[in-house]
């Protein structure tokens, strides 16, 4: 995926129909972060521009610039992520054994889900509803999350199966076999309606006080493509990639120029005084 065309799940971020206050907060955080996208893409391109007419001071100031905006990006976005997981998973809206992904982008959904599988494990939990959409407002219809779910599942080796309401899926979370379970889950009685009473007693109290419980970030792809370089060849070689495109060689004449300055470094350091060797 390039940078800049994160998918979320579904065209709704909110699964059971949030307040307008918080709807408001959730896409103003979310544009916040394109905006930062759109200013680290900027600078970028020209700290690339600034490299190729050999303004190696404006490429640097440049690049610095774009790794400050990345860095914002990815917050806003984790924001985002945050205030949408808690606003989606708490009580009343959905069981304590059960997490709703509705609002997040790919990459968030599968650090959630990889972190939430390794916190319930080591909490005792027997296995895990999740919560990934039918895809009825993605584009084409295609869903985006539940393929990411049942490839985390088979790397950890965890039997997993559709519910029978599509837009949901049933984790075994003790390693087993691995890969789709056969036949219908073994799932305890889950009430749906009783759980979504806008009078239950503890009703939009979060289950979970974070997405990330065992801490990190979701990888973006902004920061790390800035520290990588910050968007043009000249800033980290030898890195081989920065910003999908291939790393561009050293010219013949910068070369020789650095193996000249190689030649006249050459010194021997006697007491902390390099004592210069003539050739």
């Amino acid at each position: 995926m390039s940078y800049g065309q994160h998918q979320r799940l579904g065209g709704q971020a909110f699964n059971h129909g949030p307040s307008s206050g918080a709807e408001q907060e959730y896409d103003r955080l979310r544009d916040l972060a394109r905006k930062e996208q759109g200013q680290h893409q900027h600078f970028a391109a020209e700290a690339r521009q600034a490299y190729e007419r050999g303004d190696g001071g404006g490429a640097h100031n440049s690049s610095e610039q774009s790794k400050q905006h990345a860095a914002k990006a990815d917050e806003y976005n984790k924001q985002a992520s945050e205030f949408i997981f808690r606003e989606n998973n708490a009580q009343g809206k959905v069981a304590g054994d059960t997490i709703d992904l509705h609002g997040q982008y790919v990459e968030e959904a599968e650090e959630i889900l990889e972190q939430r599988i390794r916190y319930a494990q080591q909490s005792g939990q027997s296995h895990l509803h999740v919560i990934v959409g039918k895809g009825n407002h993605s584009s084409g219809h295609v869903q985006k999350i539940k393929p990411k779910v049942e490839q985390i599942c088979q790397e950890l080796g965890l039997q997993y199966n559709t519910e029978a309401n599509e837009g949901r899926m049933y984790i075994q979370l003790r390693p087993g076999a691995g890969g789709q379970q056969q036949g219908p889950p073994q799932m305890p009685a889950y009430d749906y309606q009783q759980q979504h009473q806008p009078q239950h007693q503890n009703y939009g109290q979060p289950h979970y006080q974070t997405a990330y419980p065992m801490g990190g970030n979701p990888n973006y792809g902004y920061a790390q493509a800035a520290a990588g370089g910050g968007g043009y060849p000249g800033a980290q070689q030898g890195q081989g990639m920065q910003y999908g495109k291939p790393q561009q060689q050293m010219g013949v004449q910068q070369g020789q120029q650095q193996q000249q300055q190689q030649q006249q470094d050459q010194g021997i350091i006697c007491c902390g005084i390099k004592i210069c060797v003539v050739m």
